[in-house]
């Protein structure tokens, strides 16, 4: 990736390309080359619970490391923990890099992605690896519960 983390680079074309018709923008739209490029490393790889590498990944190390690479912020490792990092804001007003949770399973704030724009968010399914989907999709929106901005990032290790 280009540039320093929480610099926003231009994206390449191919890549502003892609994820401007991913989420139905204009490519004019994709502003930050750190995120996309991010996104384009780790698209399709597989889902490992407790993964933080490219043989598998569990949704909270994908949270954990594009906000540490892109964005320049250390935010805890757990998505239990990533819940309080965060100042909560209604869907309307999300931003790129904001966090959103779900509650699977009956277990509040069991899952996280990144928003992205225009109602896209980009997370670890456990069943597709990371991808990119609406965040109104019914299969994911019906557990949709909580989101917000990064507003307290403690500094921590790899193990919170």
């Amino acid at each position: 990736m280009r540039g320093q983390p929480g610099e926003v680079v231009k994206p390449s074309g191919d890549i502003a390309s892609k994820y401007a018709e991913i989420m139905g923008v204009d490519k004019s739209d994709i502003q930050n080359g750190r995120l996309y490029a991010f996104i384009e490393q780790w698209m399709g790889t597989p889902y490992k619970f407790g993964g933080l590498d490219k043989d598998g990944i569990d949704c909270s190390g994908l949270t954990f490391l594009l906000e540490q690479q892109v964005y320049g912020i250390t935010i805890p490792r757990m998505t239990s923990k990533q819940i309080t990092v965060i100042k909560r804001k209604y869907e309307d007003e999300l931003k790129e890099g904001d966090l959103v949770f779900f509650d699977f399973d009956g277990k509040q704030f069991s899952h996280v992605g990144v928003y992205l724009q225009n109602g896209y968010v980009v997370h670890a399914s456990s069943r597709k690896g990371v991808m990119i989907v609406r965040l109104r999709d019914p299969s994911l929106y019906k557990y949709f519960s909580r989101a917000g901005s990064i507003e307290y990032a403690p500094t921590t290790s790899i193990n919170n």
